[in-house]
């Protein structure tokens, strides 16, 4: 058998980067946009609602924070759990964050403290994108019109019209502040406040405690597949009593936080049987 060749797989390899963030993706990516657009508005509304004259923990940056709930809520992330573990996983988040993570009650209360700025401010962003010839921003339809232009008999969008669309827009944008608020607090019902739901618990969080919690878990079911192994004679000394090697069953399991607890598999007695 001929020797197998792998590509090098070093998770542990340091990478340099690109310099750049928005090297990391393409440059006609929806983010850009979104970042690009929200760059051109005026944000002063939001940014004069912090006081800077108070002590404590530096905010993060409101325009950060808007391009990131735009670009969450257009491609569909109402949550802000979701959001926020965005920003460690996925690039586009992580682009628009800065490599920043603002934590998912951050995100939360910058949506409620600022919910009128916020609608402005998104409604802006969608007439811009519209004017600019969008038909959809992200999951987010900006133009209802069906007619094709060269046989359209409106060669311009009429007064009524604008004012219709500019209605649907509003509701749109209510709809997913909307949504982003019921999300989040069905979330912080289930989760917990200030829990994100997918923590691993305090002994498995580090690289180190986690290896040797792995190992402990391992060595215990190898002792558990002895203790449960059959007696068999010893084919050398034929002296009884020794315990035949077995290999523990792949879809054995251990529970890392509760070593003791087991998986009780029920059955059902059918009379007669």
């Amino acid at each position: 058998m001929g020797t197998q060749r792998f590509r090098d797989y070093n998770p542990n390899q340091d990478f340099l980067l690109p310099p750049s963030l928005r090297e990391w993706l393409p440059q006609d990516h929806l983010a850009n946009f979104i970042s690009d657009v929200v760059d051109t508005l005026d944000l002063s509304e939001i940014i004069a609602a912090y006081d800077n004259s108070q002590g404590g923990q530096a905010s993060f940056h409101p325009v950060m924070m808007v391009k990131l709930m735009l670009y969450a809520y257009c491609v569909g992330v109402p949550a802000s759990r979701r959001i926020e573990k965005s920003t460690y996983d996925v690039i586009p988040f992580r682009v628009l964050s800065a490599n920043q993570h603002p934590d998912h009650d951050t995100i939360a209360e910058f949506r409620k403290g600022h919910l009128v700025a916020l609608s402005h401010i998104f409604l802006q962003v969608l007439r811009l994108c519209q004017k600019a010839g969008l038909v959809k921003l992200g999951h987010v339809a900006l133009d209802g019109t069906k007619v094709k232009a060269n046989a359209s008999k409106h060669k311009a969008m009429s007064y009524e019209y604008m004012g219709k669309r500019s209605d649907e827009l509003k509701a749109e944008i209510a709809r997913l502040l909307a949504e982003a608020q019921a999300t989040d607090e069905a979330e912080d019902v289930r989760c917990g406040k200030g829990k994100r739901g997918d923590e691993l618990p305090a002994e498995l969080r580090f690289r180190e405690q986690r290896l040797k919690k792995i190992q402990e878990a391992k060595l215990a079911l190898e002792a558990e597949a002895r203790q449960q192994a059959p007696v068999a004679s010893d084919p050398v000394t034929s002296k009884p009593g020794t315990v035949a090697d077995v290999a523990v069953k792949p879809k054995a399991q251990r529970n890392f936080t509760d070593p003791d607890s087991r998986i009780i598999t029920s059955r059902i007695l059918i009379p007669g049987s």
